[in-house]
């Protein structure tokens, strides 16, 4: 009796969901003191992330040390797995321990401006300090970006929302791959986060995250702000920035413009 050979494995190619550190600045002192003082607002949050390091933001000659950069990562409890690079910036790229990726998220030029508000208003070189631009109720925001773009994303329409009617106690957490709706408190310690929009008819004291798979558009509302982070699409702000005046515990919505998220005040009204 002859038996078929069993295969115990197969290689295939396939698309993982992962962060992006998009790396905008050559300067690794400055880099690295920028992404300490990050991570030290809000240690949980990226703790376990599988993590590119994007570099198609820096020059063609820029040069970056990957090794002690990847290193940094872990020691802030992040898993940095590959680097993604414009063709011209393999050849140093290349020369660390991390493999080079081929990522799909092209949906612009990554060293375009996202809008044209951005543009007109982009310096033709990025300082190694660089800092949040200044708009009215605009707060500061993340170098880090979601790996998938929302062009790729299915029509939210499409799918399911997401109806929790009870507070979340801390360490309680919820997805939803459409928009997510919570009939009361999100309590510190506690996250929700949805592929499109966040609505929280309550308190919002513990993590918000919309937009979860790149969805720019997305947006979070709720009627009481006292949020420990919130992020829109991997654009993320913590609770030790300060809040533009007049949302602190009151309605407020969350957006984003261009690369920045925007706090405004919710006319219930």
């Amino acid at each position: 009796m002859s038996r078929s050979k069993v295969t115990l494995f197969e290689l295939r190619s396939g698309a993982i969901d992962a962060v992006h550190l998009v790396v905008k600045t050559p300067d690794f002192a400055a880099l690295a003191e920028a992404l300490q003082q990050r991570f030290d607002a809000a240690p949980e949050f990226f703790a376990g992330e599988a993590v590119a390091i994007d570099l198609r933001r820096l020059a063609d000659d820029a040069a970056l040390p990957l090794d002690e950069l990847a290193a940094l990562l872990r020691r802030l409890r992040m898993r940095p797995f590959g680097v993604v690079a414009q063709a011209a910036q393999q050849v140093w790229a290349g020369a660390s321990d991390l493999p080079l990726l081929d990522s799909r998220d092209v949906g612009r030029d990554p060293r375009k401006p996202a809008d044209p508000a951005e543009a007109a208003s982009a310096p033709a070189t990025t300082p190694a300090d660089e800092s949040p631009r200044a708009e009215p109720q605009a707060a500061a925001t993340s170098s880090i970006a979601a790996a998938t773009p929302a062009a790729r994303q299915p029509a939210l329409a499409t799918l399911p929302t997401v109806l929790i009617d009870r507070p979340l106690r801390s360490g309680q957490r919820v997805y939803s791959p459409g928009d997510l709706i919570v009939q009361g408190v999100v309590s510190f310690g506690a996250e929700v986060m949805a592929e499109g929009h966040v609505h929280i008819y309550g308190a919002l004291r513990g993590r918000a995250l919309a937009g979860a798979r790149g969805n720019t558009t997305a947006r979070i509302y709720c009627t009481s702000f006292e949020p420990e982070l919130v992020a829109i699409a991997g654009i993320y702000r913590t609770a030790e920035q300060d809040l533009p005046a007049g949302v602190r515990g009151q309605p407020a919505i969350v957006r984003l413009q261009g690369e920045q998220l925007l706090i405004e005040p919710l006319a219930l009204k």
